[in-house]
């Protein structure tokens, strides 16, 4: 289809097709290098020339078409442009069609020029300077998306893709937010995919080794799951190193679910505690309701007499937390969120956490449950899977099944299928509550065995997938 915009004159309107628009001509010159590039690392010289004319002619620095130039160093010599990177690709109520047009024209050069570094991310070794500046690059593609930056990237799956739809001879502009807003949930994989493949290509043993090096990786899932895979091979300045960057995510992580965890309270009000009476805990409202009988027509006065305060004391019960959670190399992402998750509830008042970690072989972690970083250290990435032997281990902990949660964190690919189905059973028929999930991830993309997916669908207990903040709520509703 023919894309048409019109001319409006002081009479009449007549039509005027791209081809005959040299603003809608230099914005596809420029959509038209995007995808060159994207697809061919090789330079088309007419295309490159062409759209540095177009970038130098609506002022903007040449280096928005250096492949080399990061757009962190771009905005250090160029301020103001951090504001138009901001939200570069989320809607825009602009009305004006004249600047509209000539704006897209801008908005294409910037665009360009985030997703190219971004997705076009080469080949052969790369170094830890290379995969922070990649990190930076993504966290500002993010920000175009009107997102944080990192928040996308929580999932690690999915494939290689040339970028997010753009079209050469679409509209390309803040008109497609809502093709933007299906997409959005599928690009976190794929930067995942990007910066795992990335990692993998670093000679991360050697940047390890390197305190100067070192100090410029940036953590993200993708580095940890190589971390905690190769950490038995490192010593020395090299495994320091590596701990700290471990550490450094275990931190950055907790304080983010901390926070989601605080969101809503633990217990019913216990009313038979008298409530504080200090001024944050004030009920303003029910004060000024309980004395409306001492308002004083004449003066324009209330009178109070009483002042009301609000409950905050918390009625809570004694409960046990189970966790079980499978490190196979298909759950990492998984891994990491749960033992930190399990970290910050054995923080909370009356509940007792468990944590188990297996592949063919179990571990009981509990001992080192309120310390994340300790516990990750102690875990064995990779291998088969095997939930009998985590199911001995979790089965005698039930002590007072109605008080127990046990939430067991897997893609339920097992060998023994059938025996540690009925297990499972066995605790949801005790009293128990039982939990499956199936991924716990920031983006909560992952493959859950299908039998198993139906078995417990018809057990009454269905498998949670999804967004952390899923499980979160499902415990602190059960632990309420």
């Amino acid at each position: 289809m023919t894309e048409h915009t019109t001319e409006r004159t002081a009479g009449n309107t007549t039509p005027r097709t791209p081809e005959t628009d040299p603003l809608e001509s230099r914005r596809q010159v420029l959509y038209w290098r995007l995808l060159a590039r994207l697809f061919d690392p090789e330079e088309q010289s007419t295309l490159e020339s062409a759209s540095l004319a177009v970038v130098e002619d609506i002022g903007l620095p040449s280096a928005l078409l250096d492949p080399q130039a990061s757009v962190d160093s771009i905005v250090q010599r160029h301020p103001a442009l951090a504001a138009e990177f901001d939200g570069l690709m989320t809607p825009d109520s602009d009305s004006d069609e004249a600047r509209d047009r000539a704006a897209e024209v801008r908005r294409a050069a910037l665009v360009s020029k985030v997703l190219l570094n971004v997705f076009a991310s080469g080949s052969g070794t790369v170094t830890a300077g290379q995969l922070a500046r990649w990190q930076s690059d993504a966290g500002w593609l993010e920000r175009a998306l009107g997102c944080r930056p990192g928040e996308l990237r929580g999932g690690r799956a999915g494939g290689r893709s040339a970028g997010p739809g753009v079209s050469p001879t679409g509209t390309g502009g803040r008109g497609t937010a809502p093709d933007l807003g299906r997409l959005i949930p599928a690009i976190g994989p794929e930067l995942g995919a990007i910066e795992a493949d990335l990692v993998k290509r670093m000679q991360l043993r050697e940047v390890l080794a390197d305190p100067g090096l070192a100090a410029q990786l940036t953590p993200s899932m993708s580095l940890i799951e190589q971390l905690l895979r190769d950490k038995n091979n490192l010593s020395g300045v090299a495994l320091a190193n590596a701990k700290d960057l471990i550490r450094r995510f275990v931190d950055e992580v907790a304080e983010v679910l901390r926070t989601q965890v605080e969101k809503a309270t633990v217990g019913a009000l216990d009313r038979s505690v008298p409530p504080k009476r200090v001024f944050r805990n004030l009920d303003l409202d029910r004060t000024i309701w309980k004395n409306l009988t001492n308002w004083s027509p004449e003066e324009e006065r209330l009178y109070v007499d009483r002042l009301y305060y609000r409950h905050t004391v918390r009625r809570t019960t004694p409960q046990r937390l189970i966790v079980v959670v499978d490190q196979s190399g298909s759950m990492v992402d998984s891994m990491v969120n749960c033992t930190i998750l399990a970290s910050i509830f054995a923080g909370l008042p009356k509940v007792d956490v468990h944590l188990i970690a297996y592949d063919t072989q179990a571990l009981d972690l509990t001992p080192w449950v309120h310390d994340p970083f300790e516990t990750l250290l102690r875990t064995n990435l990779g291998g088969g899977t095997d939930g009998t032997v985590a199911m001995a281990l979790a089965q005698p902990k039930i002590a007072e099944p109605r008080n127990t949660v046990v939430v067991w964190i897997s893609d339920f690919y097992e060998w023994q299928t059938e025996p540690l189905f009925e297990s499972m059973v066995a605790i949801h028929r005790s009293g128990a509550k039982f939990i499956p999930v199936g991924s716990v991830t920031s983006s909560g993309r992952g493959s859950v065995n299908p039998w198993f997916r139906e078995r417990f669908k018809d057990l009454g207990t269905p498998v949670l997938s999804g967004h952390i903040r899923k499980l979160v709520h499902e415990l602190k509703t059960f632990l309420a």
